[in-house]
This record gives C-alpha cells, structure tokens and sequence, in this order.
C-alpha cells in the first residue's frame, strides 16, 4: 500500500488535493483498509472546497433527472432501450438522434445483426455440440456461486470453444458492430491512447441455454467493472478523478482514461478485460416479459454508486456491501433511486444482439414456466488495450488446450472435445483478436 499526493486536474482546481491510499493488490486487512480509505477519499473532497454531501447531492440531481425521463417514457408507452438495424450501423447512417439517445441510455439492441437463419443453426449446432460430446453426463453442476443461483440445470453452460461461437466472434459482422460500440467512447486523452477502437480482444465467453417451462430466479441488480479495486487502485482512482477532487460534474462515463492499464482485483467473477460494452447475441427470439435482461439505463449512475459509501449513514468499513470476491451489488438499502429506472429489453429475435455499457447496473428477471427458449451466447465489446492485450496470452493458452479461460471456474470440459474450433479455421479478425501473428507460438 502506498500514499499519492495529487493534483486536481482542471482549471481553478489545479492545486495539490490530499493523496489517496491505494492498494494495487487485495489488503491483507479489508476493513481497516475501508475504514483508512473513506476518510481519505472525504477529506480530497473537501479540500476542493465541496463538501460531499453537496458532491454527492449534484450527483443525485442528474441522475434523478434521467430516472424521471425513463419513469416518463414508459408511462407514455415508449421503448426506453434505443435499437438500431445493423444495415445502418455497417452503412454508416445511423441518425445523430439515434446516436446522442444511445449515449443517453448507455444500451441497445442491434437488429438483424445476424440473420436469423444463422442465429437458429448456431443454435442447432451448439447443440450437437454438447451432446455429441455427452457434456450431461459429465456435468458436476455450476462452478461458480453467481450463476449457481439461477438454480441452473445447466442454464449457463460453461463452453467457449464452438464452431458457432467462435465464428460469431471473429465475424465482420460482429467487429463492425464492435468498432462502433466503441467509437462511442474517449479513447484518446492526456497524450495516451488508451485503447484502438478498431481491433477488439477476441473474449471467451460462455452460452445461456434457457428451455420452454423453465422456472429461473433470475439474477439481481449488479454492476461488474469491479469491486473495492474501484476506490482502491491508483489507476480506477484516477478514472474517477473527478469524483474525488470536487470536479464531480465533468465526470464523464464515456472516458476511458486510465481503465485500460491499471490492475484488478481476483474474484470468481471477475473479467480480466476492459470492455467498452458487455453483450450477448441471440440464439432464439425472447419475449420481453420472459426472464430477459434488465439494466438501469444510466451510464452516469456510477458517479451515484461510487460516491454513496462516504455518506455518513453508511458504517465505516462498508462501501455498501461491496466486497472481494462477489459482484458489485446495487440495492434497494442504499440504491433506490436507481432501482426506479431498472428496465427490461424489448422483444428480441434469433440474430438480434444486445448490449449494455460496461459500468451499468443490470440484472435477469425471474420467470416461472417460460414461454419459447431463451439462448443466447455472451459477447463483449473489448477494444485491443494493454489490459486485454495482457489477458489475450491466458486465452491463447485456453483456446489451444480447449480449456476454460482463466477468468472462468477450471472446469475444462471441452479439451477432450470432438468439433471443437481449430486454429486453421481462424480468419484474420480471430487472429488479430489473439495476437497470434506477433506471439510465439
């Protein structure tokens, strides 16, 4: 653990703030290292002349803002989820209304991104795939705690290597939707480029299998760029400058400064990469009302979520439940506002792609004798960065043995796998993804 003292970083505010511990690996002492750390984090702020009450309630103000702009929406009967026709994405004419309510909502679904036909043999092929290889009978049950709670039989099978899932990754398709996911985003500041827009990681990722009848719990309302690694690390320190030096209202979700290099804390649901955007494709068409996707479409709501721990109704070794080794939880107790703006995705369709910013609280509603399969297979947006070029040489590794990735529970069941995806059938997007041209091999 060390000590930095900074400067605040813009205009009247350049002066020397307090410095922040940080810890660039899990305290040994977790509590007394919240309890050293809030403080801290207090006193920067108000060394910027703001107290954080009147930080915290600017904050609040925007995001009520947007809760009662969503509220308003669906009273009215609009679709708060943006959704665009891939055709205008590859096209290039994706309207500046379209564009400016995206960032808005920080979501959207991409239709037709495959075509239909595709999406449902992917599917079938997923499929043969799993039993061909007689996958259920040597299936010991969820290998983590997270997804073990959607009471899964499996719901989430943990299997990266398919021909379909593979193919879906290192498309032209997928990339162009990728490249402009991250186009979105304030890649270049400082004098660093913090990521390339037009080369993504190639992320392993499983598939969800949902079957007609199911009853699932669903999952909760989350967040997944980290846990305590947020406040604790200098560099996720310095993404959220500005939530800490008394500058809260240039926070800005879309900037990537400083995501991109720092390190993050191991967990069992960690992701090791720097995604712009977190997404799944479709493999079957979903009805809005059948245990589908919801997220609070705010992608500032991280400012909320951040600053609410240094309130003074909050103990001082929580950060509101945040801990290692578990998701970001966003709750009722400390969130409600937010919670108001949680809202499911549209009706979805096989080919159909759906994605939500990296930092935005999600969650999978319940559903109790579901209508139609609910399929789909996760792929992010994880633009080419030191991070991900960090965690490509684990995947590489994976992909070669037909092992799980090392974000994922060591269950490994594809590496004796018939069908599995080989190396000649990569393309050069697939390549590029795993820096295979430039890494020994």
């Amino acid at each position: 653990m060390t000590d930095d003292v900074s400067t605040a970083p813009s205009g009247e505010r350049d002066r020397e703030l307090p410095g922040l511990p940080h810890w660039e690996t899990v305290p040994d002492d977790l509590p007394a290292a919240i309890r050293r750390l809030k403080p801290a984090l207090r006193a920067r702020i108000e060394a910027s002349g703001r107290g954080v009450e009147e930080v915290f309630a600017a904050v609040e103000h925007r995001v009520a803002a947007r809760v009662a702009e969503i509220k308003a929406a669906k009273e009215r009967g609009e679709q708060v989820w943006p959704v665009i026709e891939y055709a205008d994405i590859a096209n290039g004419t994706v309207s500046a209304d379209r564009l400016a309510r995206l960032k808005e909502r920080g979501c959207l679904v991409v239709r037709g991104h495959f075509d239909r036909d595709q999406a449902l043999a992917w599917d079938a092929g997923i499929v043969d795939y799993v039993e061909r290889n007689e996958f259920f009978a040597h299936y010991t049950g969820p290998g983590d705690d997270f997804f073990g709670s959607v009471g899964s039989k499996p719901e989430i099978y943990p299997i990266y290597w398919s021909q379909a899932q593979m193919e879906a990754r290192q498309s032209d398709r997928m990339a162009r939707v990728q490249t402009f996911l991250n186009s979105l985003w304030k890649h270049e500041s400082e004098g660093v480029r913090w990521f390339e827009p037009d080369r993504d990681a190639l992320y392993p990722d499983r598939i969800r299998r949902r079957p007609p009848g199911t009853d699932s719990a669903g999952l909760g309302t989350h967040c997944d760029p980290g846990t305590l690694d947020l406040w604790m690390t200098r560099a996720y320190q310095q993404a959220f400058r500005h939530l800490f030096d008394g500058s809260v209202e240039e926070y800005d979700p879309w900037d990537a400064a400083h995501r991109t290099a720092g390190p993050q804390y191991p967990g069992s649901t960690m992701c090791s990469a720097f995604r712009t955007f977190q997404g799944w494709t479709a493999l079957s068409d979903m009805d809005h009302d059948q245990g589908v996707l919801h997220t609070v479409p705010i992608p500032e709501a991280m400012a909320y979520l951040m600053l609410r721990p240094l309130l003074p109704d909050v103990p001082a070794d929580d950060m509101c439940g945040v801990t290692t080794n578990q998701v970001f939880p966003a709750t009722e107790k400390w969130h409600p506002l937010l919670m108001e703006a949680l809202t499911g995705i549209p009706d979805v369709r096989a080919g159909d792609s759906v994605w939500w910013h990296c930092d935005m609280i999600h969650s999978v509603a319940p559903v109790t004798a579901q209508q139609g399969w609910g399929n789909v297979m996760y792929i992010p947006a994880a633009p080419w960065c030191p991070r991900n070029e960090r965690y490509a040489a684990e995947v590489r590794q994976a992909f070669r043995t037909g092992s799980s990735p090392a974000d994922f529970p060591e269950e490994h069941y594809e590496r004796t796998w018939h069908g599995r995806f080989t190396p000649d059938r990569l393309n050069a997007t697939g390549r590029r993804g795993l820096a295979l041209d430039s890494a020994a091999h």
